[in-house]
């Protein structure tokens, strides 16, 4: 009798993440051997996996840390790459991307984690989850590799949507200020906005009316608000979160994605040019273990989407299983310390007359 209640007490602690199995470039397989990967981790986590159900049970079949610990929605359509937000949204309820959200709205899961077409995944999770009350836009954060003590530093919107005026900015800000204190301890994170230049008087209207807003928010909301920083901070120590608008975050993240793919196959190259280069790899094996895991995008995998009624995590649609569990990790990581609660008091707690009508 005591080990049927300690099985009981085990399994109503766990973490339930709902995750979309066919949101991914590589198909269920991948998804389901990152569940499975993330399994073996944390014996704290089940999932809901939500696509056609005799694939499903078949892939997770073959993975036993999966035995007991995930429930199969069947959903008989998949969200495409190329499917449009507008159509998803009116015509997708028998996507598994939609029932994985819907796994959070009803309560049954903490967390939802998609592979799958951003923008449908961001309409459809405003539309099912709702915003958070004063919040206009919602934002996706990621984290980006630094040489900050902590690692990373947290950078938002990086393509929620590619608009955002001053107010926006602003709750930008106190958004990515609390996932930087929940999500990295920092009890007193560092706050930039990014512009063309560190001087007051460049940039758009919109960026120095938020400068301001930022700015007189900083003791109340407490944070340290170090002014404008440019795209060379955004890996940098100067700060530990930076603000900006979803298109140009967009073209930052993907920028840096890039220019990491780009650093690991020129140095790859490099140490092929000749027996002396391939001898000298050997020797610097191990500093390039260290570089290569720093610089991985997979180990950061996974954008938050802030501002719902609910946690969203976006991994990259390209994903293999190292990168769908990085995903999962943060996702358990967010559910765990009740991040969406912490979120919505901060931005609940911003003057009234600075929140929209």
């Amino acid at each position: 009798m005591t080990a049927q209640t300690d099985q009981r007490d085990a399994k109503a602690k766990r973490i339930i993440i709902s995750v979309d199995a066919m949101g991914g470039d590589q198909g269920p397989a991948a998804i389901v051997a990152g569940c499975d990967v993330s399994a073996r981790k944390n014996s704290d986590i089940s999932f809901i996996l939500h696509g056609p159900e005799p694939e499903l049970a078949g892939l997770v079949a073959k993975k036993p840390a999966l035995a007991g610990r995930v429930e199969i929605r069947h959903a008989g359509e998949a969200v495409t790459m190329d499917d449009k937000p507008s159509q998803v949204v009116r015509n997708g309820k028998d996507t598994s991307m939609w029932s994985a959200i819907e796994a959070v709205r009803d309560g049954s899961a903490s967390v939802t984690v998609s592979c799958g077409n951003t923008g449908a995944l961001m309409a459809l999770s405003m539309i099912r989850l709702r915003k958070l009350p004063g919040v206009n836009r919602p934002a996706i954060a990621v984290l980006y590799p630094s040489s900050n003590p902590q690692g990373f530093n947290v950078l938002l919107d990086v393509g929620a949507d590619v608009r955002a005026d001053a107010e926006d900015l602003l709750r930008f800000a106190l958004m990515g200020m609390s996932y930087a204190r929940n999500g990295l301890d920092l009890p007193r994170p560092r706050v930039g906005l990014l512009n063309v230049g560190t001087e007051e008087h460049k940039g758009r209207t919109e960026l120095k009316e938020a400068y301001e807003l930022i700015r007189d928010q900083r003791e109340t909301a407490g944070f340290e608000f170090v002014g404008f920083v440019e795209g060379g901070d955004i890996p940098g120590d100067i700060c530990d979160v930076i603000v900006t608008d979803g298109f140009t975050g967009n073209v930052a993240i993907k920028t840096g994605e890039g220019t990491a793919s780009f650093v690991g196959d020129s140095l790859r190259e490099a140490f092929k040019f000749s027996p002396l280069s391939r001898l000298a790899s050997l020797l610097a094996y191990p500093s390039l273990r260290r570089l290569k895991k720093k610089i991985d995008p997979r180990r950061v995998n996974g954008g938050v989407f802030l501002g719902l009624n609910g946690t969203v995590v976006k991994s990259h649609g390209s994903a293999d299983a190292t990168g769908v569990s990085a995903a999962i990790k943060l996702a358990a990581q967010l559910a765990d310390i009740q991040f969406t609660d912490k979120l919505a008091a901060r931005v609940a707690a911003l003057p009234a007359e600075e929140k929209d009508e």
